[in-house]
């Protein structure tokens, strides 16, 4: 049994959905269970931390987010029988990183929390998520051709959720992971106007970036994210600027198919930027 939490997340659904697929027996962990759309062979409990044994019971695989109280999860999980851990982290985890950073500090804790957990473990650190794309959506399904946000010439490799999934499938299903880091990232280079008008390519529309100064765009793009932290992150958006991101070749080398280029994700997420009815 592998245990999969954050099953109505992009890559936790789309993780259970390839292990399914390969004929694992998968218990998909989710605070609201009605939200999971996973085939009927897929095992739905509610995460519940409280009720360990409905949670881990027979299981010795799992996927994990990093996220508060992982060290209490993951000695529950090992009490159970878990063995292997693997850890979505970020790749925000590297030499010469500046640990003062939110999203740095939150990462390495659960990282060094995982390795003092006693359990086999692999740490997959991606960069950027083609799914931040999904803050111009409101815009652009509201009809916008001129889409607002911040940087138009920020440089990134966006991954695509799904490439993210088959790492960590491999990750799961394979031996020879136990103690490996995997950084992963999309296939090229791309700025936040190409991405823009990638996403009006694959719905059909010509759309532009209209870039706004960050502090004028930070409430309508970034509603939900605390002020300390959004600080941060357009700190880190404005270093981007021009700068090549890293690029590595590692869901190809892990899964033995090339990362899929953003322009596929805006095709496979097209109907998320069209009008919902």
């Amino acid at each position: 049994m592998i245990v999969v939490t954050g099953a109505t997340g992009n890559i936790g659904r789309a993780l259970a959905g390839r292990l399914l697929a390969a004929g694992a027996p998968v218990r998909a962990l989710a605070r609201d269970p009605c939200r999971v759309t996973l085939p009927e062979q897929a095992e739905v409990v509610r995460f519940d931390p409280d009720e360990p044994a409905a949670l881990f019971a027979g299981a010795t695989k799992l996927f994990l987010y990093a996220q508060a109280g992982t060290a209490a999860l993951l000695k529950t999980a090992r009490e159970h029988g878990v063995r292997h851990v693997v850890l979505l982290s970020s790749g925000i985890i590297q030499e010469g990183a500046d640990e003062t950073h939110p999203l740095h500090v939150m990462h390495a804790e659960a990282e060094r929390q995982v390795r003092d957990s006693g359990l086999a473990w692999t740490f997959l650190r991606p960069n950027a998520f083609a799914t931040n794309a999904l803050q111009w959506a409101p815009q652009i399904r509201a009809g916008d051709s001129a889409v607002r946000g911040v940087f138009a010439d920020a440089l990134s490799a966006p991954i695509h959720e799904d490439d993210i999934a088959a790492v960590a499938e491999r990750a799961l299903l394979d031996d020879g992971h136990e103690g490996a880091v995997h950084r992963l990232t999309g296939p090229g280079a791309t700025t936040n106007a190409d991405q823009v008008a990638a996403i009006g390519r694959a719905v059909g529309r010509e759309l532009t970036y209209a870039e706004v100064p960050p502090r004028e765009a930070a409430s309508e793009l970034f509603p939900h994210v605390p002020t300390p932290m959004l600080d941060r992150l357009l700190q880190t958006f404005e270093a981007s600027v021009g700068v090549p991101p890293e690029i590595t070749g590692t869901v190809e080398q892990l899964t033995g198919t090339p990362a899929r280029t953003f322009a596929r994700w805006a095709h496979d997420h097209a109907d998320d930027f069209r009008p919902q009815p």
